[in-house]
């Protein structure tokens, strides 16, 4: 599933990302292009913009109406409607910056790009190749495992 998320869906973007997900995100572009991008790379388009999604159905584009204010409410409505796993497989994973796969990097490797306490306690670490940026499974995984649950409860 390939995804096109409008300027108001940043966070929505990057979460999707992390679940796997090819997701296009770019603020620059305005209703008409993101109609053409759709359409051309076969893209289901988010949006919280009611005329954008009216003029997306009525060319015959898949689009979502994305509602709910929440992070975990807007996660668990793409996700019903698309069947997606609300699951971070960072094996899976795309970089929440620039959309690129991740790739698994040795920790010996990051050394001179990581704080010495996450070198310490940290072993499993992840690289983008296109951007360059680092993740781990850190103190912040707490909340995004929350967010999460609170995205499958809602999912049900």
């Amino acid at each position: 599933m390939k995804f096109l998320a409008d300027g108001m869906l940043g966070k929505l973007a990057r979460w999707l990302r992390m679940l796997g997900q090819d997701v296009l995100y770019n603020t620059r572009l305005g209703d008409n292009e993101l109609l053409g991008l759709a359409k051309a790379e076969g893209r289901v388009l988010l949006t919280r913009d009611f005329e954008l999604y009216r003029r997306a159905i009525g060319r015959g584009l898949e689009c979502f109406y994305v509602d709910g204010k929440q992070e975990s409410d807007q996660l668990s409505g793409v996700a019903k409607r698309y069947g997606l796993e609300l699951e971070i497989d960072m094996d899976k994973s795309h970089c929440p910056l620039c959309n690129t796969k991740l790739e698994s990097a040795q920790k010996e490797q990051l050394k001179d790009k990581l704080e010495p306490n996450t070198y310490r306690y940290y072993d499993r670490f992840w690289r983008c190749p296109n951007c360059g940026q680092v993740y781990w499974q850190g103190a912040h995984w707490k909340q995004i495992s929350n967010t999460l649950t609170q995205a499958q409860e809602n999912k049900r």
